[in-house]
């Protein structure tokens, strides 16, 4: 079974930590990802920890969009989940379709994100740096971070005792970038209530 196998961190110090990253993998990709997250009326995916997303991915190359099926996390501490997605042809179709289902849209939000890959201990990552608009169902608070690094390997790993030497590797390139291992703590077991992104 494949898995995300990602950490994700609140970034209180954008300037240090972004000039770090650019500094090792160069100026990145700039892209926008459309995010819309569906459940049904009584929130049965939130409620089992499962999500339905349709995103659309704004960049230098071709438009694209893809439909994911994350289930319930398989690691508490970094709430890697199963994850399934396929590249969809007719996005405006695939939205009726899920709606046609009896699901709706949960949350929508834009984010602006700038995609680093590099090699780090002899393994391929990617990083996302991105920020994030107020969710439209969130009034703006200035308490809600908008920057947040995304580190995870290039490949999805499997649900063995690898997953757990992934999330070490990554976990400490990300602090040795001037990521706090509170903020690290803080997402792992607050943020990530939120639609992973």
């Amino acid at each position: 079974m494949a898995v995300e196998a990602e950490l994700k961190a609140v970034v209180r110090d954008p300037g240090s930590v972004l000039a770090a990253l650019e500094q090792a993998a160069g100026p990145g990709r700039a892209e926008v990802y459309r995010d819309t997250y569906y459940d049904d009326p009584a929130g049965t995916l939130t409620d089992a920890d499962r999500e339905l997303r349709i995103r659309t991915v704004h960049g230098p190359g071709p438009t694209r969009t893809v439909l994911t099926y994350k289930g319930a996390r398989v690691d508490e501490e970094s709430g890697s989940k199963p994850e399934h997605e396929t590249r969809l042809d007719d996005p405006a179709a695939a939205h009726e379709i899920l709606r046609g289902l009896g699901y709706a849209p949960r949350i929508a939000f834009e984010k602006h994100c700038r995609n680093y890959a590099l090699t780090a201990d002899g393994m391929a990552r990617m990083f996302a740096w991105f920020e994030r608009e107020q969710p439209d169902a969130t009034a703006l608070r200035e308490d809600v971070p908008s920057a947040f690094l995304v580190a995870l390997p290039a490949a999805m790993a499997q649900v063995t005792a690898d997953l757990v030497a992934e999330h070490g590797s990554i976990r400490a390139y990300v602090l040795s970038l001037g990521v706090s291992a509170a903020a690290l703590d803080r997402l792992e077991s607050e943020l990530l209530e939120e639609p992973a992104n």
